[in-house]
């Protein structure tokens, strides 16, 4: 059975992972097949990631206008940064492995075992979303994720 496996990077759409609203290409009647394997409220990531390197950071701050009152809006508002990331994994495509499909359910665990491994494989990565969607043409991973790191000597 070989299959093609695509990678993308996303745009980074909550409420499309979520299903907040329903995008045209999306079966409404298949969403509740959809699987939420993470779903993290990213304000609270963000103060768990950062919270202890933001207060050490303004401690060292000698001017009051140099101390950053929330990381998260920080972030939020800036031009270069993004607050997260998103890649979307897909196995196969819809004349292959189609939602319904035995293929499609191999290639869903697969796409379980996958978000497992890669948050194993790249801790630096703190894995705030993970939704495969059932309800379009073909099983596919949407994965979000911020990172960041410990113990730096510059800046937070």
């Amino acid at each position: 059975m070989e299959r093609t496996i695509s990678f993308m990077n996303g745009k980074g759409s909550i409420g499309h992972n979520t299903r907040s609203f329903i995008a045209d290409n999306v079966d409404a009647s298949r969403t509740k097949n959809s699987v939420t394997l993470i779903h993290e409220d990213i304000k609270q990531v963000y103060h768990k990631l950062f919270d202890k390197a933001l207060d050490e950071y303004n401690a060292k701050q000698k001017r009051k206008d140099r101390q950053i009152n929330s990381y998260y809006e920080k972030i939020s508002r800036s031009k270069q940064e993004k607050l997260f990331y998103e890649v979307i994994v897909q196995i196969g495509n819809k004349d292959d492995t189609g939602v319904g499909s035995s293929a499609a359910e191999v290639a869903t665990w697969v796409l379980k075992d996958y978000v497992k491994m890669f948050q194993h494989r790249n801790p630096q990565l703190y894995v705030i979303g993970a939704y495969i969607h059932l309800d379009e043409e073909t099983p596919h991973l949407h994965l979000n994720f911020v990172p960041w790191v410990s113990g730096c000597k510059r800046g937070l």
